[in-house]
């Protein structure tokens, strides 16, 4: 099942996406792995024996204490998603277990991805981090990918902030698994794009 709409997706097509789209759709024993640190993530070799490939995207986007306050806040409202082309809900909740979809135009139609937010974790002065926020989703029933994603902020101890992405994933269904070398470009383009969109919050007064 894939949903598709030739316009932007409404709030109540969004809806209806997630009321149909089920549970995850990829085993649960790798759900919340993308809170491991990479190096972990690229020594498993459980993912790669199941056809995941990481992607993994680590930015340096300011320094100080405000800067890292105005990521965690460009997070928490969706900012990184603050694209012409890719959206979430900014009214949608960071919140362990909401569910929502990422809105994407692909030539011609939307699709529309529904995901879980499977963890949030927040820490202070763990370890050499100073502190960071990030939270992890995973894919549900009716995505083009199975697997996990994870966005967060960091400000370290010698007192530089950054932007970072990790996922794991494979295709979920036909239409990807002929189409993935795309949306392997297409998530690298996400993560370019997506820096730049948090990096403009960041500058904004």
């Amino acid at each position: 099942m894939v949903f598709l709409s030739w316009g932007r997706p409404t709030p109540q097509e969004q809806k209806a996406c997630i009321d149909k789209s089920g549970v995850f759709n990829y085993d649960t024993k790798y759900k919340g792995a993308t809170a491991k640190p990479v190096a972990c993530l690229k020594e498993d070799q459980g993912l790669s024996k199941d056809g995941f490939l990481l992607n993994h995207a680590r930015v340096l986007v300011g320094s100080g204490l405000e800067t890292y306050e105005k990521g965690k806040t460009a997070l928490k409202t969706w900012r990184h998603f603050g694209l012409n082309w890719a959206f979430v809900d900014p009214k949608t909740p960071i919140q362990n277990g909401v569910k929502f979809c990422v809105c994407v135009k692909e030539f011609l139609p939307w699709v529309t991805l529904p995901l879980q937010i499977v963890y949030v974790n927040e820490s202070i002065r763990k370890k050499k981090t100073a502190a960071s926020f990030g939270f992890g989703s995973g894919t549900l029933q009716g995505h083009l990918l199975a697997g996990e994603e994870r966005f967060s902020i960091e400000l370290d101890e010698n007192n530089q902030v950054w932007y970072e992405i990790v996922s794991f994933s494979k295709p979920a269904d036909f239409l990807s698994f002929i189409g993935y070398p795309y949306v392997q470009l297409r998530q690298k383009y996400f993560a370019h794009h997506s820096v730049n969109a948090v990096k403009k919050h960041l500058t904004a007064s």
